[in-house]
């Protein structure tokens, strides 16, 4: 009997069954990650924990932590060397790493020690940037991230939300805090006794966070805003407790006579103040003002920039509070917030093989960019400081 004989392209060893082989992304090289020692504002945050640390290094980062980067967070040289860091008392070895990773943006002396092409990721504070700032960045052919601008999957400003959360809560603390130093009254309320009067003016994450906190502490609460769908959904959370008002002129002026505690927490600032000089001056001796988002831009046109060995300065017998970094108060809370940020995203760097992946694969973070390889990336700040734009998606496709 003669056997059948069946036609086939392949040889007998290709129609062998073999092991299925999967697409492995290839990773870049592991980042030298610094972490220097906040010099401005008489900040007290840092970017990452020691605990932060330990799981980076063992992803194979170098991280290299400037002598007392972590002090005023209560983090000792110690911790951060025993989860592997390497401390280093010279901020420009900090600097010099592939990934600089600061709160406060860096100064003109600390530019210098960045090197050409490194990944800077810090907070902006365009408030207080000037054009020569961004024209020093460039020519470091740097690629900056700044905190306002990073965006997750679903378009939120995510890391925004974080710090905003824990300012709108520390606004109100604080604020109780000035309001008994000033005239000896409680913010709140107690039974038999009027409760104290908060007026909010942005009802965004900051002014979410400082209406529940007062809310808590029983006073009695107004959030003003020029978009009603912000009002609208503040009023849904805290159950229309809370009276809510656009920004008109005559209604803000009523309440502020009334108010013992003003928060500025405009998420999008006007190019002019909302509480003029003449407001400021009919409020109750005595009153406290803080402006949370003065490093974007006044709401009250009376605040000025302060910093946390003067926190405050008193303008028509009001107290005023400017500081630009006020979850600095709180900075063991604040910091292990930020890490946990971070440490996602530096994980996430790991899984898409670094940064240039990401960047090429991911819109949120390309749109998190306000300079890419030294060319000016962000129309908002190009249109501000008259700078050359870039569209970053013509630079990274």
């Amino acid at each position: 009997m003669s056997s059948t004989h069946v036609f086939t392209p392949f040889s007998e060893q290709e129609l062998m069954p073999h092991e299925e082989k999967l697409e492995v992304v290839k990773k870049g090289k592991q980042f030298g990650i610094g972490i220097p020692k906040e010099t401005c504002l008489n900040e007290r945050r840092t970017c990452i924990t020691p605990d932060a640390v330990q799981v980076l290094v063992q992803s194979g980062h170098e991280i290299v932590v400037e002598t007392g980067a972590g002090e005023g967070s209560f983090f000792t040289d110690l911790q951060y060397s025993e989860a592997g860091a390497r401390i280093s008392p010279d901020a420009k070895e900090a600097f010099s790493q592939d990934l600089v990773l600061k709160i406060n943006p860096p100064t003109s002396e600390e530019i210098e020690y960045l090197k050409n092409g490194a990944y800077l990721i810090s907070a902006l504070q365009i408030n207080l940037r000037d054009k020569d700032y961004f024209k020093q960045l460039a020519e470091k052919k740097v690629n900056a991230i700044a905190f306002e601008f990073i965006v997750d999957e679903y378009k939120q400003l995510s890391l925004v939300r974080l710090i905003g959360e824990i300012a709108g809560n520390i606004s109100i603390l604080y604020a109780a805090e000035l309001l008994a130093l000033s005239n000896g009254l409680m913010l709140g309320g107690i039974t038999g006794v009027r409760p104290s009067e908060v007026v909010i003016i942005g009802a965004g994450i900051v002014g979410e966070f400082a209406t529940k906190a007062a809310l808590g502490l029983g006073a009695s609460v107004k959030v003003f805003d020029n978009s009603l769908s912000k009002l609208r959904r503040l009023h849904m959370m805290v159950d229309g407790r809370v009276p809510t008002s656009i920004i008109d002129p005559k209604e803000l002026a009523k309440s502020l006579r009334r108010a013992d505690v003003v928060i500025g927490a405009l998420s999008k600032i006007s190019l002019s103040p909302i509480i003029t000089e003449e407001m400021v001056a009919q409020m109750k001796k005595g009153s406290v003002i803080i402006d949370v988002t003065i490093d974007n831009g006044k709401v009250i046109e009376t605040s000025e920039l302060t910093d946390m060995e003067n926190p405050f300065i008193i303008k028509h017998g009001v107290i005023h509070c400017g500081l630009p970094n006020l979850t600095s108060k709180m900075p063991r809370t604040t910091t292990k917030a930020i890490s946990n940020f971070f440490l996602s995203y530096l994980l996430n760097y790991d899984e898409e093989g670094g940064f240039e992946n990401m960047l090429v694969r991911k819109n949120e973070i390309k749109q998190s960019l306000y300079m890419y390889k030294g060319r000016h990336t962000k129309k908002l700040i190009c249109d501000r400081f008259n700078l050359n734009y870039h569209d970053i998606n013509l630079l990274i496709f």
